[in-house]
């Protein structure tokens, strides 16, 4: 006996993708007005037929297809070592943070190896795109262009046998006739994404999509699509600054850590191969409140100046502003710089800024950010060509931090004679001399010169 199906009506947010039985003027998740849609879904029904049979785990034959690199070393390093097939990567960042520009960059060099590329556009012109391309010096040999938002009707004239990569700008654009909602809804973007994911796999051809960030820092409103994705990289950088960092928050085939750094110049993106040399200024007469730190992004050590400032607060509640570094560890090294340093940050504004617009997230720089306020707090600079690294603890002690030699070398690399280290951990590098300390307040006294 076949059971009967049942149609249930729900409504859809098309906003956020909230499911309500009943119509609502205003959703209570992401507080948009009007945005709910009736749509039916079915309660019950007959089992569906399977779309491939269960195989046993260890009957199951690998093919080892290998990755795919390009020219852009820097994207190649993001990616965990260059382009899986079938892969669905997202790339995402602020409007005009130069996605696009990126983006054309990356079919260029896919067509260098002979392969050929479609690159479907649903934000500009097939002219834009070209003065774009010879901008960047782009010929556009096994490039084609498409000018189209129907994803049903592009991905069915694209013969996979002769592409090898797919670009789609930007996913916010595309729709599917099937869908019933509204162009950049909610539901729309996910169903495109999953829609653009089963041609990926099903014919071994990788797909880039770009999508946009709202305001509140997410993609396409609730991160609909992380989950879908194999691979999603952000694009950051600051308006005032050239430097962009593209960075791997997601990966199902590498490491989630690493990072690619570019400039932005009229010719396009442009790699950086040495990154340190970006984000530290120009070192001439030390100055009080600057401190060189040995991070590490990914795989990668780099060098950072954090620069600290404190001013005498003209309110009774003093300002506390982190740019590039965690608010949250700012105050948990102000109040053990108050308590276990002597230094007095109660009635004192304080900022702390990475130059370069680059953000850091690990708690090794939490000594260089005690130093530069340290540094800022009594007008004295840090001893030439000093590096310090290592993280805090509440009772102020100094703890390890990993793969200190490789920070060393980079340290060593860009000509610094001297880094202060944690004493728990500590080790002896050639090239540069060592200062092992074991408290933040010993750090104070090893790093500011009289």
């Amino acid at each position: 006996m076949v059971k009967s199906v049942k149609q249930v009506l729900v409504y859809t947010c098309q906003n956020c993708g909230k499911e309500s039985v009943k119509w609502m003027g205003r959703c209570p998740d992401c507080q948009e007005w009007n945005s709910f849609i009736q749509k039916t879904q079915s309660a019950t029904g007959a089992p569906q037929p399977l779309q491939s049979q269960p195989q046993e785990l260890s009957g199951i034959t690998v093919q080892n297809t290998g990755r795919r690199t390009m020219a852009l070393a820097e994207l190649n390093r993001a990616l965990g070592g260059g382009i899986v097939p079938g892969s669905l990567i997202l790339i995402s960042g602020e409007p005009g943070i130069g996605k696009s520009t990126l983006l054309l960059q990356v079919a260029a060099a896919m067509t260098q190896d002979g392969a050929q590329v479609i690159y479907i556009s649903g934000e500009e012109t097939l002219h834009q795109i070209k003065l774009r391309a010879a901008r960047l010096g782009i010929k556009g040999d096994g490039l084609f262009l498409v000018a189209e938002t129907n994803l049903e009707a592009v991905l069915g004239n694209t013969d996979p046998s002769k592409v090898g990569l797919v670009v789609v700008d930007s996913i916010q654009t595309m729709y599917l006739a099937s869908v019933d909602a509204a162009p950049g809804s909610i539901n729309q973007v996910r169903d495109c994404t999953v829609q653009l994911m089963r041609w990926a796999k099903a014919n071994s051809v990788p797909v880039f999509v770009t999508g946009h960030v709202t305001k509140e820092g997410a993609i396409a409103g609730p991160r609909a699509l992380e989950h879908i994705v194999d691979v999603v990289l952000y694009l950051e950088g600051e308006n005032f600054s050239n430097y962009r960092v593209l960075r791997s928050v997601k990966n199902r085939f590498g490491s989630t850590n690493e990072i690619a750094v570019f400039e932005m110049k009229a010719e396009g993106m442009i790699e950086v191969p040495n990154p340190s040399s970006a984000f530290i200024s120009q070192r001439g007469i030390p100055v009080a409140g600057s401190a060189i730190v040995p991070v590490l992004e990914g795989s990668r050590p780099m060098l950072v100046e954090i620069q600290a400032l404190t001013s005498p607060t003209a309110f009774g509640l003093p300002r506390r502003t982190a740019n590039g570094v965690d608010y949250n560890r700012l105050l948990l090294i102000t109040a053990v710089l108050t308590r276990r340093a002597g230094i007095k940050l109660g009635n004192q504004d304080v900022i702390v800024n990475v130059t370069g617009g680059l953000k850091i997230g690990e708690p090794a720089a939490d000594l260089g950010i005690a130093l530069a306020l340290a540094s800022s707090f009594r007008d004295i600079p840090l001893a030439p060509e000093t590096a310090v690294v290592g993280e805090i603890g509440l009772t102020g002690e100094l703890r390890p931090v990993p793969q200190l030699e490789r920070r060393l070398a980079e340290a060593s690399h860009l000509g610094l004679k001297r880094c202060i280290i944690p004493a728990n951990g500590a080790i002896n590098f050639n090239g540069i001399k060592t200062v092992a300390v074991s408290s933040v307040r010993e750090a104070i006294a090893a790093g500011l010169a009289e």
